[in-house]
């Protein structure tokens, strides 16, 4: 998920969940290498066809990889499917076209006398049942959010919004445990293909209407529907469908609702934690008088019926918002926070100031050159997280025109090599990230009960005594390396190893603000420069570089990713050729 604050680069600038259920395999090591093998044989196959009929260009096709993620959906030997993410990242990897920077941690700080406010892997924040306020608790978590609407909404300041004003059949405890939330319960078939949820009675939407099964079914169909353009469609593809394109869930009375799935789903309940998943009431959404062309008009300003511990009461836009809590939620009287005072900044200079004016209770970013003085106090706090930040290129930029698709993603390759990631962790980030060596992050597990970057029996991760694509540590090996693969990508270098006026490198790097942002993207500046390459950088405002990743109006751009749930699909499902989230514009 996307991360909209401005944090510092520890913190996580992040962008996008917990454990998820695993299952064993039924097949052996040797069995499960052979399904594979036969898998990737066919896909490769595949798409050197359509290569050879529907390329014209430098951008990778992608035809084989769209199929490989329908292929591991529909896996349910959960050894073959492990083996057959470690394919698709491999592909993924290969286009240079995704170059992870370092693996999340995150930062906050918070008054010391609060308590009980928690968070998870994937950056949420709970904070309903802080203790130790007054009734009040003000803080920050970014600057304007681009969605309200939980079904539309890809940011991880907007998640955490989502999980404080909405709710879904499960969320996450303290102890980042999925506990049920709406949901009473479940059951699942023998076959894993069909959960029964019973929802907790009387549960109420903020205007104190009824909120039933049935508002799951309208909530969910929604979120599919091609005229929402919600980003998070595809995670909706393991359930199955009607003739009619409508998912097979059914509210088979008020509170019971029933789900049939195309397979067995190792990280299903992890997605009922998800906001995404979260039910909205069909009636306020429209009631917007452009509902059918503006989605997400219902929830653009204050007082939308919202069914979790908070509703938003006033909404001064770019500057502050405040939630009231919700009388009718299901869990009201334990809420101990009567309302949430929200200043909207991206200025982390600003922030920090605020919190130490005794403005703001709660921030979630500081100043990169303030981190090295806070490590170690009392109100300054790091926490994991699950998820990468990288850079990336649009495959469709024209910094790759006249190119083969093997110049392009030699190219790609070759700035990857280039970027000093030891120095931005330790200089910029200072938190104890870890460097990155792929895009998935460290610590994922991998669907069948061990972590997917860890040998088991069932399958051996490649490269075991040096896990990665590239070597961790900068060096002059590197540069050497980055400049044959230029020279493959039809690059000139002088006797001094600098690229030749004949053939300039000159590429735009779009980023957000931040002092963290700019840090990484200045320090990569230099990087590149060490060759030649002229790297300008841009910064835009939030919803506007979000508008211009999405719609691919970059050349380079930074990027991140908190995972929505504890499964590799999560990081690999973002890239198929329809997702909201391919900011890469693979095989668009």
């Amino acid at each position: 998920m996307k991360k909209v604050t401005a944090l510092v680069l520890s913190v996580a600038l992040v962008l996008g969940l917990t454990a998820c259920g695993s299952a064993s395999s039924d097949n052996g090591a040797a069995e499960s290498t052979t399904t594979v093998e036969t898998a990737a044989e066919a896909t490769t196959a595949d798409a050197a066809e359509a290569t050879e009929t529907t390329t014209a260009g430098p951008a990778p096709d992608w035809t084989g990889y769209d199929a490989l993620i329908a292929q591991i959906k529909a896996e349910t030997d959960f050894a073959a499917r492990e083996a057959l993410m470690h394919q698709a990242e491999d592909m993924l990897m290969e286009t240079g076209a995704v170059i992870p920077i370092y693996y999340y941690n995150d930062i906050y700080m918070q008054r010391a006398n609060l308590s009980n406010i928690y968070c998870n892997l994937f950056g949420y924040k709970f904070f309903m049942y802080t203790q130790g306020t007054d009734g009040k608790l003000s803080l920050n978590l970014a600057s304007e959010p681009a969605y309200l609407d939980p079904a539309l909404n890809s940011s991880v300041d907007g998640a955490c919004l989502a999980v404080n004003s909405f709710g879904g059949l499960y969320t996450y405890d303290a102890d980042q445990k999925l506990v049920p939330q709406f949901a009473e319960g479940y059951t699942v078939s023998d076959d894993g293909l069909q959960y029964t949820f019973t929802l907790k009675s009387g549960l109420k939407w903020s205007d104190g209407s009824d909120l039933t099964a049935k508002d799951f079914v309208y909530s969910w169909n929604r979120v599919v529907d091609e005229k929402t353009a919600a980003d998070y469609a595809y995670m909706f593809d393991i359930i199955s469908t009607n003739d009619d394109g409508t998912l097979k869930v059914e509210a088979t009375d008020d509170t019971t609702l029933v789900i049939n799935l195309d397979a067995p789903c190792a990280y299903f309940l992890d997605l009922m934690a998800f906001p995404t998943f979260y039910p909205v009431k069909q009636e306020a959404v429209e009631s917007a008088a452009d509902w059918e062309t503006n989605p997400g008009a219902w929830a653009q300003e204050a007082g939308f019926v919202t069914s979790g511990a908070y509703t938003l009461q006033s909404w001064n836009h770019e500057e502050s918002m405040v939630y009231v809590k919700n009388p009718y939620y299901y869990d009201a009287e334990n809420v101990t926070v009567d309302e949430l005072d929200f200043m909207l900044s991206a200025d982390d200079t600003a922030i920090y100031a605020a919190y130490n004016a005794g403005n703001v209770d709660f921030i979630d970013t500081v100043p990169t050159d303030e981190i090295k003085n806070l490590l170690g106090t009392d109100e300054f706090h790091i926490i994991e997280n699950l998820g990468t930040y990288y850079a990336a290129f649009n495959v469709n930029s024209s910094l790759f025109d006249g190119m083969t698709v093997e110049q392009a993603n030699a190219f790609r390759r070759a700035i990857t090599l280039l970027i000093d990631r030891d120095y931005i962790v330790a200089n910029i980030g200072q938190t104890g990230q870890q460097v990155a060596t792929s895009f998935i992050p460290a610590g994922m597990l991998d669907g069948n009960g061990g972590v997917f970057k860890e040998n088991d029996a069932d399958y051996t991760y490649p490269n075991a005594d040096a896990v990665g694509y590239f070597p961790a540590e900068y060096s002059q090996a590197n540069v050497d390396e980055a400049i044959e693969l230029l020279k493959s990508a039809g690059f000139e270098f002088d006797d001094n190893n600098m690229l030749s006026a004949n053939t300039p490198i000159n590429l735009n790097y779009l980023t957000n603000d931040g002092s963290g942002h700019i840090a990484v993207a200045q320090a990569m500046q230099q990087d590149l420069a060490v060759i030649g390459i002229n790297m300008e950088i841009t910064s835009e405002e939030w919803n506007v570089f979000l508008d211009d990743r999405k719609a691919g109006n970059f050349d380079f751009a930074r990027e991140g990713w908190l995972a929505d749930f504890n499964d590799p699909i999560n990081m690999l499902e973002m890239w198929t050729t329809d997702s909201g989230n391919n900011d890469c514009q693979f095989g668009r």
